[in-house]
């Protein structure tokens, strides 16, 4: 028999939909089970309006079957079939889809989700095979055609015997490579992963004819090894039930088995959303961080599923990076794929996806603060640092957003508090929020400004987390009320009088402050006394916006260039030390540089800062000991 050319411009445009159009070779399991469950759905589609069809959804199945010895891999479907002129206008015309056609002709019915667009799927067995025949009988027909090609070089279509409607796809696998290996696909429990995988929830069985282990009959202990025809996919997608027929285990079973977290969910979140895009959403919040959860391994996104085959196992552009904790799926009839169906193209049904998606995990992380607070905190612990970098990235873009997800520490309640709580417990006449950061909840406490604030009445916010500043300081203010950290120089409670007062003693000990500064070589930018501290005699305070725990943040980055905050070295103006100093400014003046150096060492420690030269602290220490 003459072989066929394709009617396709050129054998290039073949082999390019061979070798470039998929990235993973295993694609070709799925687009071939997509259009056999095509198949299927057309007959019934038919029988919605011919009652001789006679459809019942029992009787359909897709049936695969490897022969490692013929090595072959056949797909079987019992839907519609093709006659001899479908055969030739579907397959050898490269890129002309019967699928599509049929979607333009056919009424729309929920009972039907056509997955084919593009008319190249099929051409996708050629990655693996390196011969292709189909069988296919039509429904009505009593005689079946053969369509067969080698790939780029043509196609040959003649009569062949067929027993039942449907087509039958066999593949004839190609050996393997230096570096390709195609053994796999001629092993079942490959192809079974594969089903599971990428078509778990097409909605007709997926069989296969699998080696199992059983019992003899009339024996207790003696096994006995049957081969035994098997389904491989669920069919029906638990996202799809309504959420009344779901039960708890069942949705952390799926999430397990899934995702593979041994810990069930914290959250669930699962949703349906008609109109401008229609899509359902099975989303999942973790309650432990995974072990690669803040390293540059990890891989955000949500599974996309088109009609319930799976297009994307991570797709980034669902989830903003501050919910990129989120596990779990989408699943839309609406999305324009590319040519492939393994990517998505850019446009506004994915846009509009990943907006609500956003909105919907913002709300149920809000209603879990609100009703399950302690649940929320152990979430926050895991993910807290994520919603503050999303406060901080993006130059504060949706700060709006996430505020008031934020937990922070307490001075006053001594445990984690919102932002909208701590304003409400805002004594009148308190003009700021205010804050103070360091490495521990119990480093911050004994910090000397702390002290000073909150033997005021006034309560401090303790910021721990290194992000924490910089995501205020992008929010700047809450609710009409700005942030100050108690640790910078615009932070003074004193009256107009004390720090009038105050003024003019740092006037008139000009000489000794500037000696202190001297003694230091350049380590703070001045050096003053002040009435902020109560108990403690020296605290290093920073001016601007960078302040010393934001100097060690950025420089314990990798690159770092060496950032320095603009800080004051602070002597309490009370304390028996000043008067000390004092003394020796006329006196002993080589005195003074020594205790410059051990005051402004101890301002370092007890700000939770290493000393820059111990050896130095440790001779000065045991000079004045003797």
């Amino acid at each position: 028999m003459r072989k066929k050319p394709f009617k396709a411009e050129s054998r290039k445009l073949l082999d390019m939909m061979i070798h470039s159009i998929y990235t993973h070779k295993e694609i070709f399991l799925r687009e071939l089970i997509s259009n056999a469950s095509d198949a299927i759905d057309k007959l019934y589609y038919h029988s919605l309006s011919d009652g001789s069809v006679g459809f019942n959804r029992a009787d359909y199945a897709i049936t695969i079957t490897p022969d490692k010895d013929a090595r072959t891999l056949t797909v079987a479907d019992n839907g519609c079939g093709m006659t001899a002129d479908e055969l030739e206008s579907n397959l050898g015309v490269i890129a002309r889809s019967g699928s599509l056609d049929f979607k333009k002709d056919a009424e729309p019915t929920e009972d039907i989700s056509i997955i084919g667009q593009f008319g190249v799927g099929f051409y996708s067995a050629f990655m693996v095979s390196d011969r292709v025949e189909v069988r296919s009988r039509a429904f009505g027909n009593e005689e079946g055609n053969l369509w067969a090609s080698d790939g780029v070089e043509g196609y040959t279509v003649e009569p062949c015997e067929m027993a039942e409607h449907g087509t039958v796809i066999t593949m004839h696998i190609k050996e393997n490579a230096e570096e390709e290996s195609y053994d796999e696909f001629l092993d079942p429990y490959r192809l079974r992963s594969l089903v599971k995988r990428y078509s778990d929830y097409i909605r007709y069985p997926i069989r296969m004819e699998m080696e199992s282990r059983r019992l003899k009959e009339g024996s207790e202990n003696e096994y006995e090894t049957v081969r035994e025809w098997q389904t491989l996919n669920s069919m029906v997608p638990l996202w799809r039930k309504a959420k009344s027929e779901i039960t708890k285990e069942e949705y952390d079973r799926f999430y397990s088995d899934k995702f593979f977290d041994y810990e069930a969910p914290a959250r669930v979140i699962h949703t349906k959303t008609e109109g401008a895009v229609t899509y359902d959403a099975l989303l999942f919040v973790p309650k432990r961080a995974p072990l690669d959860y803040y390293s540059r391994e990890y891989e955000k996104g949500l599974q996309l599923y088109a009609n319930g085959v799976l297009i994307m196992d991570k797709c980034a552009d669902l989830l903003p990076d501050y919910f990129s904790f989120v596990k779990g799926l989408v699943d839309s009839a609406d999305l324009s794929l590319n040519v492939s169906r393994e990517m998505l193209q850019h446009d506004r049904q994915l846009q509009l996806i990943a907006r609500n998606i956003e909105k919907k995990i913002r709300a149920e992380l809000q209603k879990m603060l609100s009703d399950e607070r302690e649940a929320y905190e152990d979430f926050f612990k895991q993910f807290g640092i994520q919603l503050k970098y999303g406060v901080y990235s993006d130059y504060g873009v949706h700060k709006d957003d996430l505020k008031d997800l934020l937990l922070f520490y307490s001075s006053k309640e001594k445990a984690q508090t919102t932002l909208a709580e701590y304003r409400a417990r805002m004594p009148e006449g308190q003009e700021a929020i205010y804050y103070a950061a360091g490495e521990t909840v119990e480093k911050i406490d004994m910090l000397p400004q702390v002290d000073a604030i909150r033997e005021k009445g006034y309560e401090v916010l303790y910021l721990t987390d290194n992000v924490d500043e910089f995501a205020l300081q992008v929010m700047a203010e809450y609710d009409g009320k700005r942030f100050a950290n108690v640790c910078a120089d615009a932070v003074d409670l004193a009256t107009e009088e004390e720090k009038e007062a105050l003024k003019k003693e740092n006037e008139e000990q000009k000489a000794l402050l500037d000696q202190i500064k001297e003694a230091l070589g350049g380590a703070v930018n001045d050096v003053r006394f002040t009435h902020k501290l109560n108990r403690y005699p020296v605290c290093l305070t920073s001016e601007g916006a960078l302040s010393v725990e934001m100097e060690k943040t950025l420089n314990a980055m990798p690159g770092a260039q060496g950032v320095k905050a603009t800080t004051v070295l602070e002597i309490s103006d009370t304390h028996p030390i000043a008067a000390t100093l004092k003394g020796l400014a006329e006196s002993d003046p080589d005195k003074v540089k020594k205790y410059a150096k051990l005051l402004y060492a101890q301002a370092r420690l007890i700000g939770g800062l290493t000393v820059e030269d111990p050896a130095e602290l440790s001779e000065l220490i045991c000079e004045l000991m003797v």
